[in-house]
């Protein structure tokens, strides 16, 4: 795929300034409490980004990769040596649990208790075991809040957080993911403090949640994380969702920068979805046009592609990104069109 110029593609949005997210679990919730994950709301082009592309075109479009994590947790016995054909006892349903989304199985160990679980804001007392260096999950006993702090920009603190929000306090839990299938993490919640879930925020709490989403997500984005950029612009974006229509203008913004964040990881048909949204709302949103030609140029739709570059250079004709991807779109019709020509003569010669 042809990436489109860095100078373009990072020229976010961002008419608001920047600021920094306060990282102390103890404020008042109001102002501290993030985005919690639902991923049964998100539309397709946001629910893609909660799991790196390789994780899930391994269970997504494989769904026996799922079994086999499951078929992974299933074996807790120890075979005697001269042993082949015995195999485990079966857990029974209920001591198994399937992210939705395919990227872990979770196996119960220690049932917890109550009918609670971790919400937005809920300050959670975790004992961790088995992740790797840099997941953003110290080893042991660790204190983190739910929708708040740097250890959930990553995959793992995605995959972590979403365990979390399945479990009850003294739950203990084996996690089976499926980059790492021979290497089972152990999960324990000891506590947590009552939280909130997002329906019950105010439309100006979601609004500023959103707000420091975006500009967590811009300050990612520059600083060379597309991945996490998204993370943080899908999270804003399903909370402003959920507002009444027609929403807030902040939604069009995000959609936007999304886009520049799915082309950079190469993700041309979800940046032409996004490029969608933005177009409906404004259709003359000059970023918007630009990504989507170099989306549907990727994706070798190259008509399409001529036709969102030229409407750019309609309105701004020294837009140099413009002409050097039309430019490029222009050679590829070419020698297209010259492959099917000699196929015909083939053909009939």
């Amino acid at each position: 795929m042809e990436t489109p110029p860095a100078s373009l593609i990072g020229d976010m949005d961002t008419s608001q300034p920047q600021q920094r997210r306060e990282e102390n679990p103890h404020e008042n919730l109001k102002s501290t409490t993030e985005i919690r994950q639902q991923p049964q709301d998100c539309p397709t082009e946001i629910l893609e980004l909660r799991v790196s592309s390789a994780l899930a075109s391994r269970v997504l479009e494989k769904p026996q990769e799922t079994e086999k994590l499951a078929a992974g947790l299933q074996g807790d016995s120890v075979k005697s040596p001269g042993s082949t054909s015995e195999m485990p006892e079966p857990l029974p349903a209920s001591d198994l649990w399937y992210c939705p989304d395919g990227s872990f199985v979770k196996k119960i160990i220690i049932r917890g208790h109550g009918l609670d679980k971790p919400k937005l804001g809920s300050c959670c007392r975790v004992l961790a075991f088995g992740f790797p260096f840099g997941s953003g999950l110290p080893e042991g006993w660790t204190e983190i809040t739910m929708g708040l702090g740097p250890w959930r920009e990553g995959t793992w603190g995605e995959l972590i957080e979403k365990c979390l929000e399945s479990m009850r306090q003294g739950e203990e839990a084996q996690l089976q993911i499926s980059e790492h299938p021979e290497s089972p993490f152990r999960l324990t919640l000891a506590s947590f403090t009552q939280g909130r879930d997002s329906w019950e925020l105010e439309a100006s709490e979601k609004e500023a949640l959103a707000k420091k989403e975006r500009t967590r997500g811009t300050e990612l984005f520059r600083a060379g994380n597309p991945e996490g950029a998204a993370r943080c612009y899908g999270r804003a974006l399903r909370l402003l969702l959920t507002l009444p229509p027609p929403g807030p203008p902040e939604r069009t913004v995000l959609h936007a920068n999304l886009a520049a964040c799915q082309l950079l990881l190469g993700q041309p048909q979800l940046a032409a979805q996004s490029c969608d949204r933005v177009l409906e709302r404004e259709p003359d949103h000059l970023k918007a046009l630009y990504r989507r030609g170099v989306a549907q140029a990727a994706l070798g739709n190259l008509d399409k592609a001529t036709a969102d570059l030229r409407k750019v250079l309609a309105v701004d004709p020294k837009n140099r990104a413009a002409q050097e991807e039309l430019g490029k779109v222009i050679i590829q019709g070419k020698k297209r069109d010259a492959g099917l020509a000699q196929g015909l003569r083939k053909m009939f010669g």
